[in-house]
């Protein structure tokens, strides 16, 4: 097997691989609008905007994935200019809103903890009101995922049923959810920002290099897997 051979091989399995996540990113989105338990987080005027932008956000990111994916698995096997130049046009929105997303999330920390935060206070008060399923469906899923229960930490609120099971004095006085999104948003949001922001430069300073040189696209694949698979390959 020659050099361009595992180029072209190792890209079409990490785009089946693109493919399968865009897929699965996809179903849970839809799961999450279209399941009974969820679905009424839908409906109604006090609606969390929050949850809902989140899921078709989720759907839409699936879909472009799986397009991302396929275009990228069959350009690289035909070897087709026209699917591979489509493949990094996508690849080059993608990693450019990747980094809008993190400049953003960066110098909007406050009001994105704010809105979260907001979000999960009108969801909890909402439960309390009409201890709807849907509702408790997404408290459980934040309080088991943040080891957080209520919005004081404690069981006087009546959130013993959707709350992770605690022993000791946590029986009585656990974290709050709003610290634990707070906690969260500080110490990951700047990571998470870095790392958008510097994937996306990279593979932008790709494309755009490639696109000046005027190279082939093959060249474009090697320099693809390249740089997504460490620094060389070896075949």
């Amino acid at each position: 097997m020659n050099g361009l051979s595992c180029v072209k091989y190792a890209m079409f399995v990490f785009n089946f691989l693109f493919w399968l996540g865009g897929t699965a990113v996809l179903a849970v989105g839809l799961w999450l609008r279209f399941d009974s338990r969820t679905k009424g987080l839908f409906e109604g005027e006090e609606s969390p905007s929050v949850f809902f932008t989140g899921v078709y956000l989720l759907i839409a990111a699936g879909a472009l994935m799986m397009v991302v994916g396929f275009l990228g698995c069959c350009g690289a096997i035909k070897e087709s200019p026209c699917m591979l130049g489509l493949f990094f046009l996508f690849l080059l929105i993608i990693f450019a809103a990747e980094v809008a997303a993190g400049i953003w999330g960066l110098s909007n920390k406050e009001k994105v903890i704010d809105d979260v935060t907001e979000f999960y206070k009108q969801t909890f008060d909402n439960y309390k009101n009409t201890k709807q399923e849907a509702l408790r469906e997404t408290l459980r899923a934040i309080h088991y995922g943040l080891s957080c229960c209520g919005i004081t930490g404690t069981l006087l609120d009546g959130s013993k049923d959707i709350c992770p099971k605690q022993e000791g004095v946590e029986l009585l006085v656990t974290k709050s959810c709003p610290t634990a999104i707070d906690e969260v948003f500080n110490s990951k949001l700047h990571i998470l920002g870095g790392v958008g922001i510097g994937i996306g430069v990279i593979m932008v300073s790709v494309k755009l290099e490639e696109y000046l040189k005027g190279n082939t696209p093959q060249i474009c694949l090697f320099l693809f897997i390249y740089f997504f698979g460490g620094g060389g390959i070896n075949c």
